[in-house]
């Protein structure tokens, strides 16, 4: 029996018109961890749409949180491009060897077809079972690579770097081929039911610096996310690390909401693009979640709470990205149940 007295379907609909609801919307970013929730292995995931999703839909009835994600890592368009990905027995995959290590070979990349190329169809898959299974009380969201990103996963992150002084216009090139693939996988998760959630880590002012991101990253994200917005869809924006300088470009892309990383300070997010979109995070997921106790777990919620409960465009509770695996369970527990037990409306 759930432990709220809303859905997440109807809690967020309830926030979005400005109605009472029963508590803030929570979201411990839960990835890999669904794998333990079922007992598997990590490696389970891979070319297997329905034990992701198995293992997604038993981590959301387990919690009780507000959004289902299917992910596994960030390198899928990538490696349907072309990229070479390990994947460990039991950890989350790792890039192995880009699809190209020229300029010259940028031509010869192919766009991604979802529904063949590399485990796309599988998470699909996973997408369709799951929002066939919980998606009219939980909102599932497939996991989409942004293109600066899976470009540098195309050519190499220290290659691309150097590409941007050098070459910028090879840059642009890698790009629009990340784009074609980043489009036809967000049309294809949209036929699935669910909506995709955007991650462009690369665009991290801790890896490159805001007036590149407005070059090289900007662009594509404003493009796919107003493909999206044509299609009827919101999106959730995430860059990894810090992103304070890139945040006002960041709301200018259209995103409906940005995920806030642990790495920035949500009350000075608030202070400047609070206003114009809707925030989520931003718990440490190592630190906090992975290496505290459910009463530091706690602390770092109402932490959290105190700081943007007063977001005019509103908050969603989070981890500042992905948990490490070996998550507690208890600490997932003790997220939602300090969420729970700080209510609606919540006070300072």
């Amino acid at each position: 029996m759930s432990r709220d007295a809303m859905t997440p379907v109807e809690r967020f609909k309830a926030y979005a018109a400005g109605k009472p609801i029963d508590r803030l919307p929570c979201v411990p970013i839960v990835g890999n961890t669904a794998a333990r929730v079922v007992g598997a292995k990590v490696s389970a995931f891979r070319g297997n749409g329905k034990q992701i999703a198995d293992a997604q839909v038993a981590a959301y009835r387990r919690f009780g949180y507000d959004v289902i994600r299917i992910f596994t890592d960030l390198y899928t368009v990538a490696e349907a491009m072309g990229a070479r990905v390990h994947y460990p027995d039991d950890e989350t995959a790792y890039l192995e060897c880009p699809a190209i290590s020229s300029v010259e070979e940028i031509d010869a990349l192919r766009p991604a077809d979802p529904h063949r190329d590399g485990n796309l169809p599988h998470h699909l898959e996973a997408m369709r079972r799951a929002f066939s299974e919980v998606g009219k009380e939980v909102p599932v969201n497939g996991a989409l690579t942004g293109p600066f990103t899976t470009a540098s996963f195309l050519i190499g992150t220290e290659t691309l770097v150097r590409l941007m002084i050098k070459n910028p216009r090879a840059v642009h090139r890698l790009c629009e081929k990340a784009m074609q693939s980043t489009i036809a996988y967000a049309q294809a998760i949209l036929e699935t039911g669910c909506t995709p959630s955007l991650t462009d880590a690369m665009c991290s002012s801790t890896v490159i610096g805001p007036r590149q991101f407005k070059e090289f990253g900007f662009p594509y994200l404003k493009r796919i996310i107003g493909f999206l917005h044509r299609k009827g869809a919101a999106v959730t924006l995430h860059i990894c690390g810090k992103t304070q300088p890139i945040w006002n470009a960041m709301a200018d892309t259209g995103a409906a909401c940005l995920s806030i990383d642990n790495a920035a300070d949500l009350e000075a997010a608030k202070a400047a693009v609070g206003h114009r979109v809707r925030l989520m995070g931003n718990i440490p997921p190592s630190e906090v979640m992975l290496q505290g106790t459910p009463g530091e777990i706690r602390s770092a919620v109402r932490a959290c709470v105190r700081k943007a409960h007063d977001n005019p465009k509103g908050l969603i509770v989070a981890s500042g990205c992905s948990l490490p695996v070996e998550t507690p369970f208890e600490n997932i527990d003790a997220m939602l149940d300090a969420v729970r037990e700080i209510g609606w409306p919540a006070s300072p």
